[in-house]
């Protein structure tokens, strides 16, 4: 048996003004006219039941979820106190699944990823479920580069450890922090090094002994935590212990403090929208490269993107902006500068401007 889990607590600062705190990036329409947590439902269904679809996020975000995704048991949306990272969120997750199988496999996915070929997904996925099945290992899907990436982690692919329905998995020999430009391009060259797409899979037993032994504090709060599950007392005590849990995550406190695990390939166009020039990547441009969602003129423009559906933009003498004009707010930012975006948050936050945020 198996489940899916769907991380979908995060803030998606890369993205305002479009993406704020009450509605982050998740729950957005980026690509195609559904959320990405829409997305992320809609690709699973045929993997697992909608029974079996469980959310994790914080409190404020479920009448969200609820709306979105009416088809799944207001039961499996997981509720966050405070964001801990991913270890305590999957550790939180794994508590509510193992009250049904302990042996389930659990499939865990960011709810803000964007999968161009769903069907060679799911192949992909049948048998990360297989390899997982046994309780022996854990499987974390790893993206073939196809640009001398920084802003993301790495995995070394090591040599085959065997096939499962018809998908082969590796050894992982090492885990790699976020790389500089000269080191990403040459793990673009070498071919055996694979982007740390943040999705695996594991069985419920597996995560939660891992959890004992690299992580016990984690452990121990969940220990607690489970002793009140379905009792009155449970939201009480989840608060208290939830926010003195460490914050930490689960490729650090597990993946990369175990050898019991394995890496498949997704060859499945895959992209973490993470910031605007992803989006960019995607739209349709005109003859100087530009990129215009909304209204607006370019002249003597090169190479920028312009997000303005209900104001007018004119765009004059620029080359490699991003330009979004939404609501109250705007953005321009060279598209080298994307990733910093979170840092103009911080300072918008700073210096008094949280209700933009």
């Amino acid at each position: 048996m198996a489940c899916v889990v769907i991380m979908a607590g995060g803030r998606g600062e890369r993205f305002w003004p479009r993406s704020r705190m009450a509605l982050p990036k998740q729950f957005l329409n980026l690509i195609e006219n559904k959320t990405m947590l829409q997305q992320t439902v809609e690709r699973v269904q045929g993997l697992v039941n909608m029974e079996d679809i469980y959310v994790v996020a914080g409190a404020e975000f479920k009448d969200i979820i609820i709306k979105q995704i009416p088809q799944i048991p207001q039961s499996n949306i997981i509720v966050e106190p405070f964001g801990r990272d991913t270890a305590a969120a999957v550790g939180l997750a794994a508590l509510v699944v193992r009250q049904k199988n302990p042996f389930d496999v659990m499939i865990v996915l960011p709810a803000d990823h964007y999968i161009n070929d769903v069907p060679r997904f799911k192949d992909i996925i049948k048998g990360a479920i297989a390899a997982a099945g046994r309780g022996e290992n854990i499987i974390t899907l790893g993206i073939a580069p196809h640009r001398p990436e920084t802003g993301y982690g790495y995995i070394c692919q090591g040599e085959q450890f065997d096939e499962f329905a018809g998908i082969k998995a590796y050894v992982v020999d090492k885990f790699l922090e976020k790389p500089n430009y000269a080191q990403a391009l040459e793990f673009l060259f070498q071919g055996n090094y694979l982007w740390n797409s943040g999705m695996f899979v594991w069985r419920v037993d597996l995560i939660s002994a891992l959890i004992e032994i690299h992580i016990p504090e984690l452990a121990e709060g969940l220990r607690i935590i489970e002793r009140t599950m379905g009792m009155e007392q449970y939201d009480d005590t989840l608060r208290e212990v939830y926010n003195g849990l460490p914050k930490i995550s689960v490729d650090y406190g597990i993946l990369e403090r175990t050898e019991r695990v394995l890496v498949i390939r997704g060859d499945f166009g895959w992209d973490d929208l993470g910031s605007w020039t992803a989006l960019d990547r995607y739209a349709k441009k005109d003859k100087s490269g530009n990129a215009l969602e909304g209204n607006g003129v370019f002249l003597e423009t090169k190479d920028t993107y312009v997000y303005s559906p209900d104001n007018i933009v004119a765009v004059i003498g620029v080359e490699d902006l991003i330009v979004v004009c939404e609501n109250d707010s705007l953005l321009v930012c060279h598209k080298d500068k994307a990733q910093d975006i979170k840092k103009a948050v911080q300072a918008l936050k700073d210096n008094g401007f949280e209700d933009v945020l």
